[in-house]
């Protein structure tokens, strides 16, 4: 049995270094493999399905616009839940719900596996959204309690590794199980990895203490679940019309907007509300929210683009594209153990904002992007972003649990997971439009042939030579040099996007530089209350 305590000064008992010196304990430890083995689950399903929407198109017949709900749903469902959480995790113990939303995410994936038809697939994607979104805030709080506020830098290095590994390791092993095997398995290789999980959470997990029952904030749950929900679809159609005029996207998202503006103005009234916004009175909390909301619209935005531009512009399998990416993950690996160690010693300011010059550095590197960049320049980009990466997002996340109390962590890890997914949706959006018009506004074939534009010709060349990697009668129809303008064209079209990427990266080191820069006192730290994990 260990017990993680912590004494007030000049009290008797086990103390802990306040500078963060501890390494994080055998028990901690087991916690954090429950709680990583889930939130790679979740991560890593988002990426390995982006890879599969080609195959899903083949195998049900349908369009590219109609299989890309099947993340969409996914998204939706996440959105829809993390706001329960908080609550939930109060009422019944994390333990408990945490156990529930792996069962649920495992049973979802397996229902996943046997559709048999797109409408069938998205449906059952929302039932692996709802125990996803429960699994990431959830498994904050769960470290956070166990390891005690004096080491939550290194809590958050620790989950910060499938957060980042997610998009790299996920093209990666849906590429590879697509090819090898079938599509079905990107879904059932959950099952085995989702009951090791719950037999390793039932024996690992502290018994649950759950506090007496507060009262549910059902108007607060009427009023921002179906906001969020409305607002991401909105924002979600955005791509699919090619405008933000267009009524599917306009109404919707308004519609949504309207609500989570209702759900502000309520949320200060109820004791208990659904997502508690008087945590915005903890200026770290608040200046951490404006930073993670910049650098997950413009970070996870412009990562869709990353694996795009190998597939469409260098005609590489979709295996080797996930491979091309694994320098980012490498660059993550090496400073996340050291970013987690320096925020509990220094704070998170100075780690943040070295983080950020890194990954505009790198990010900076892929605005160079043409048809035959070398592949030594693009991965070393990719290892800077990887090592900025690292030193950016879980301090950030420290900065804004740290000075939280043991009640209240839940709560603001629900509120954290909000703003991340609905920013990187809003990223996602807008990095996708932005691509579009790039590729559809070059020169025409019309254009470049000197022709009138009928409907065969009057198509752009960046599009054509994308398209001439799974259609080899192109080839035959289209000349060479012409082709070859096209590749350059869908580059320049990349290279355009991630400078807008750049520039958003950088804009997030103006609310970065209010962020602590020395240790955070957490309100409770010093109170005789840190016990947390008992094995």
């Amino acid at each position: 049995m260990s017990q993680d305590t912590q004494t007030p000064p000049g009290g008797s008992g086990p103390t802990s270094s306040p500078a963060g010196g501890d390494k994080l304990d055998a028990a901690v430890l087991k916690v954090a493999g429950v709680v990583v083995l889930g939130a790679i689950m979740s991560i890593l399903d988002i990426t390995v399905v982006s890879v599969a929407l080609p195959t899903f198109q083949n195998e049900f017949n349908a369009s590219y616009a109609e299989v890309a709900w099947s993340m969409t749903a996914y998204t939706l469902a996440l959105a829809t839940v993390i706001p329960l959480t908080g609550w939930a995790a109060d009422r019944f113990g994390t333990k408990r719900l945490y156990m529930t939303a792996l069962a649920l995410f495992t049973a979802g994936s397996v229902l996943c596996s046997l559709a048999g038809g797109i409408t069938e697939l998205v449906a059952f994607r929302v039932i692996q959204g709802l125990g996803g979104g429960m699994l990431m805030p959830l498994g904050m709080t769960i470290m956070t309690r166990a390891a005690g506020p004096h080491r939550i830098g290194r809590v958050m290095a620790v989950l910060g590794v499938p957060m980042l590994l997610g998009p790299i390791a996920g093209p990666i092993l849906g590429g590879w199980l697509i090819e090898s095997f079938t599509w079905h398995w990107i879904f059932l290789i959950n099952l085995p990895i989702g009951m090791i999980g719950l037999v390793y959470a039932w024996r690992v997990l502290p018994k649950d203490a759950p506090e007496p029952s507060e009262s549910f904030d059902w108007t607060g749950m009427i009023l921002l679940s179906p906001g969020l929900a409305l607002f991401l679809y909105g924002v979600s159609s955005i791509p699919e019309e090619g405008t933000i005029w267009a009524t599917k996207v306009l109404v919707t998202a308004a519609v949504g907007v309207v609500l989570i503006v209702a759900f502000v103005f309520h949320a200060f009234r109820p004791e208990h509300p659904l997502v508690d916004l008087r945590l915005f009175k903890h200026r770290n909390l608040t200046v951490a929210v404006i930073t993670m909301a910049f650098f997950a619209i413009a970070f996870f935005g412009a990562s869709i683009l990353f694996a795009a531009y190998f597939l469409q512009v260098r005609g590489e399998t979709t295996l080797m594209a996930g491979l091309l990416l694994a320098p980012q993950g490498i660059g993550a690996m090496l400073t996340m153990p050291i970013g987690g160690a320096l925020v509990d010693r220094i704070g998170p300011g100075k780690v943040v904002i070295a983080g950020l010059t890194l990954t505009t550095v790198g990010m900076a590197g892929f605005t160079q992007v043409g048809a035959e960049t070398s592949y030594v320049f693009l991965l070393g980009a990719l290892f800077v972003m990887g090592l900025g990466m690292g030193l950016t997002m879980m301090p950030t996340m420290t900065a804004a649990l740290a000075t939280l109390t043991d009640h209240t962590i839940a709560r603001g890890s629900t509120l954290m997971n909000i703003i991340q997914q609905v920013a990187a949706s809003i990223g996602t959006a807008v990095f996708s439009v932005v691509l579009t018009n790039q590729l559809t506004g070059g020169t025409t074939l019309a254009d470049a042939t000197d022709t009138p534009p009928t409907d065969e010709t009057d198509v752009p060349l960046a599009g054509l030579a994308i398209e001439s990697w799974d259609k080899p009668e192109l080839l035959d129809l289209v000349p060479a040099n012409l082709l070859r303008q096209g590749f350059v064209e869908a580059a320049d079209a990349f290279g355009t996007t991630f400078v807008l990427a750049t520039v958003l990266i950088a804009l997030t080191l103006v609310p970065a530089f209010f962020l602590p820069r020395k240790r955070i006192q957490r309100e409770d730290e010093g109170a005789s209350q840190a016990p947390v994990v008992m094995h």
